[in-house]
């Protein structure tokens, strides 16, 4: 699947391991997403565009660059929120637009219930950030969203997908780029990953 990237970067893959683990308490799990968005977030941007930009050194003149494009980070709620400050401290800049989507546990479909975008689309690129793409639902209807909004470019950002959740959204948007740190096995009947590592939103939050 040429729009699928799996990091194999020894980081990642250690933080992911200690992730996993169901020993790792929610401060622990809190502070790992971060690290893990923001790692994922830097291979997923290593694309855009940029612009020369000469800057003055102690020394002489450099002739650097600096990004063009105006980013936003669209953290599908509720799991999604652990991932916006590790991208946040690369890239501080980026506006926050907030999707609200929960799992209908019936029939496994997304149900928006939040949405606070305005009218027209005030940035170019836009990250989805959701740390699991499972059935691929709440991916393939945020996408839908902004797209309506107007964003020229869309790209997923999550750590853990699924076969079927990966299927579901490059069908349906094929120009989605989708980075993750892992694809794992299938979907139990619940619809949770597995191996996976659980619910993200209840072991950031210690609600489970």
């Amino acid at each position: 699947m040429a729009n699928l990237h799996v990091s194999k970067h020894p980081l990642i893959q250690h933080k992911l391991s200690r992730l996993r683990d169901i020993e790792t308490n929610p401060k622990k799990f809190r502070e790992l997403v971060k690290e893990l968005a923001c790692l994922l977030a830097y291979e997923a941007t290593e694309d855009l565009p940029m612009t020369p930009r000469d800057v003055q050194t102690p020394m002489a003149v450099a002739h650097g660059a600096e990004v063009l494009d105006k980013i936003g980070l669209v953290p599908i709620l509720r799991a999604g929120l652990g991932m916006v400050e590790g991208v946040w401290e690369m890239m501080p800049s980026a506006e926050v637009w907030h999707i609200g989507l929960y799992r209908d546990e019936k029939t496994l479909r997304p149900v928006q219930y939040y949405n606070k975008l305005p009218i027209l689309p005030t940035v170019s690129v836009c990250l989805i950030l959701d740390p699991m793409l499972a059935t691929g639902g709440s991916a393939v209807a945020t996408v839908e969203v902004l797209k309506n909004w107007g964003v020229a470019r869309i790209k997923f950002v999550g750590l853990i997908g699924a076969p079927e959740g990966i299927e579901n959204l490059a069908s349906h948007h094929p120009d989605v780029p989708i980075f993750l740190a892992a694809v794992d096995d299938h979907l139990n009947e619940r619809g949770y990953i597995v191996p996976g590592l659980g619910d993200a939103g209840d072991r950031q939050f210690g609600t489970g």
